[in-house]
């Protein structure tokens, strides 16, 4: 319907006349949204999803504290089971004749020679700087700088990280053959080196001893007890060279094109024993300077720093010396430091 020819007018709604039916409602027309459910009085509002807790034994901090708590808890047992075992007549008995340490040869000479202070000092030197230099390798991803030898044409380059790694391999096994050359040139070697059957009672002795508490006397100036007797032997004739032929074995100093010599010893087997053996040095550090420190600290120092047999603090002063040292040669030990003396053996780029 028009009115006066113009525009066609709205249809006015409202209710339908009766006995007229109602006019059909209009399609609406989809939006993309859906409209939210109409919520009655009675109605419970939705439940929120809240995360679950992670579970205690899943915890970052949980395995460190699990496994402190059970040496702890490890170590107090068996020091009550030592000292049990020190009050049977038997066991006693056993003691008296195993104190933990047995005579040297006659010809052993007391004391410690000056080179053995000054070998001491290169070798924990040496040592703490292999094992900072070992740890970064095995977590370095991406190297700052590499290095590339001059000599060789087809040389591989490797990262500063590991080329100062090998260069203190190589200075750690040159002091180690002076070390090796002046320990039975001398005739020191009976210290370390088992001259008796009676080592392995003895050892047995010492670590009931340092289990109960009940710490073997101490005569280092004069001899050590078999058990750190053992160590010092395991640590200067085992532990070293498999540590040193294991290094070889990845380093760049093994030939690559000797087939035969790396089907006998491939390099997958120096890569399994190489960190534990480092390991193994680390723990062996802990535990000896452990036992210097609470055995008579100022004693020990001196026996091994100012070559006397005194209680004063001439050894003392020098062990601090040797560790500020030791700490700077740990913090200088970076890319900014490394790279000019790298580059005199090679080439060092990015």
């Amino acid at each position: 319907m028009t009115i006066d020819g113009g525009s066609p007018q709205t249809p006015r709604r409202g209710l339908p006349r009766p006995g007229q039916p109602a006019a059909p409602a209009e399609p609406v027309e989809p939006t993309g949204q859906q409209a939210p459910p109409r919520r009655g009085l009675g109605a419970a509002a939705p439940a929120t999803t809240t995360p679950e807790p992670t579970p205690l034994t899943q915890r970052r901090w949980f395995r460190p504290v699990a496994a402190i708590v059970g040496v702890l808890i490890l170590a107090t047992l068996l020091t009550l089971l030592a000292q049990w075992l020190r009050t049977l007549p038997g066991v006693q008995i056993w003691l008296a004749r195993y104190p933990g340490e047995y005579e040297l040869p006659e010809s052993a000479q007391p004391g410690f020679p000056a080179w053995v202070s000054w070998q001491h000092f290169f070798n924990m030197f040496l040592m703490v700087l292999i094992i900072r230099s070992g740890t970064h390798i095995r977590h370095e991803q991406r190297p700052q700088a590499y290095w590339t030898p001059k000599w060789g044409k087809e040389s591989k380059r490797i990262s500063l990280t590991i080329w100062f790694h090998q260069a203190l391999d190589l200075l750690w096994l040159v002091n180690g053959v002076v070390f090796i050359v002046l320990l039975f040139a001398s005739g020191h070697w009976m210290r370390i080196v088992p001259t008796s059957w009676e080592v392995f009672p003895n050892a047995l002795s010492a670590i009931l001893q340092y289990a109960s508490l009940d710490w073997p006397t101490e005569h280092g100036w004069v001899n050590y007890n078999s058990i750190q007797q053992l160590m010092y032997f395991l640590t200067v004739f085992i532990a070293a060279p498999i540590s040193a032929l294991t290094g070889v074995r990845m380093s760049g100093l093994w030939p690559a094109k000797a087939q035969r010599l790396n089907k006998i010893y491939p390099v997958e087997v120096a890569r399994a024993v190489h960190f534990p053996a480092m390991l193994y040095f680390v723990l062996f550090i802990v535990v000896h300077v452990t036992l210097v420190l609470a055995t008579g600290a100022l004693r020990n120092l001196n026996h091994m720093y100012a070559g006397q047999e005194a209680d004063n603090w001439a050894g003392f002063f020098i062990f601090l010396v040797s560790l500020a040292v030791i700490v700077g040669a740990w913090f200088a030990a970076r890319p900014i430091v490394l790279a000019p003396i790298a580059s005199l053996f090679g080439k060092v780029g990015r």
